[in-house]
């Protein structure tokens, strides 16, 4: 199959140094494989997005030479596609409606790798009963007890009880906001990608989408988990950590600073920035990546 990878940024900030880890990352793979980049904007939390954030997030990625290719997609757009993936869960009896609690449900709940697990209690109670006190349901997937398994190009091999570590998991909140974890797997399948480079914050949620594809008989695309950026405080580099946005006057200067983090070769003087890009995909070597997070000061 050809080659379709993709950079999916969240409108909830400005882009920083490890957002354009990931960007060249993501690029230079899919260009070194001749394939195609396309970029899609992860914009279903309003209350969490930034005024202006996606525009500004794609004059930045254009200020630093990137060129995508087709037409960005916004998950705001696709909510029709979100509710067909939905109703096809539904259908094979995978997915619930859960009228727990937050408070309630954690009181009860074991802390897995990726928070609390879900301690299942409405998952055998009958999905078509009323709404308890009027409330709104949340949508959750059923998982099975049993290992997810694959091999990620940079971590290697990665594995997960979902049952165990994570729990059966939100596919729609109870507020009527689409779940990251169903819209990524939906919007990965309908789109083509094939090749999958992203953040190791990224690495826990894989065994959850694996198994959403599965489920819905979707293929799934080749995973690599980069390194994190972190701060000396051993923090990954984000929005929440109060990373610096990135300064478009000192593009080349960032540009080679990312490029070291990825093992790439020094660059020589160049006349413009997607010199730097080029030369990054000429020199493209994914089993250089180390695994390791990276501090940044």
């Amino acid at each position: 199959m050809p080659y379709i990878g993709r950079f999916a940024p969240s409108p909830t900030g400005l882009l920083h140094i490890g957002s354009l880890l990931t960007a060249l990352a993501s690029y230079a793979d899919a260009r070194a494989h001749n394939g195609r980049w396309i970029v899609r904007m992860e914009d279903l939390d309003p209350p969490r997005e930034m005024q202006g954030a996606a525009a500004h997030i794609l004059h930045t990625l254009e200020a630093f030479g990137f060129e995508w290719d087709g037409e960005v997609a916004y998950q705001s757009q696709r909510h029709e596609l979100y509710q067909d993936t939905l109703s096809s869960l539904k259908a094979k009896n995978l997915a619930y409606p859960c009228y727990c609690s937050r408070k309630d449900w954690h009181a009860a709940a074991a802390i897995g790798a990726d928070g609390y697990v879900y301690n299942g209690a409405c998952a055998k109670k009958d999905p078509f009963r009323q709404p308890e006190n009027g409330k709104p349901a949340a949508w959750r997937m059923r998982v099975p007890d049993e290992i997810i398994s694959f091999e990620d190009e940079i971590v290697g091999r990665y594995n997960q009880n979902l049952a165990h570590d994570i729990g059966d998991f939100v596919l729609l909140r109870a507020d009527g906001f689409w779940a990251y974890q169903l819209a990524v797997v939906a919007d990965d399948a309908e789109q083509g990608i094939t090749h999958i480079v992203r953040g190791q914050d990224l690495l826990v949620s894989t065994p959850r989408q694996i198994w959403l594809q599965r489920s819905l008989k979707m293929p799934t695309p080749h995973y690599a988990h980069l390194p994190l950026l972190v701060n000396q405080h051993g923090q990954k580099w984000s929005k929440q950590t109060l990373a610096p946005a990135l300064d478009v006057n000192q593009r080349e200067t960032l540009l080679r600073q990312v490029m070291r983090y990825l093992n790439i070769p020094p660059a020589p003087e160049v006349n413009h920035v997607q010199d730097l890009l080029a030369w990054t995909v000429q020199h493209w070597a994914m089993n250089r990546v180390s695994p390791q997070a990276i501090c940044t000061e």
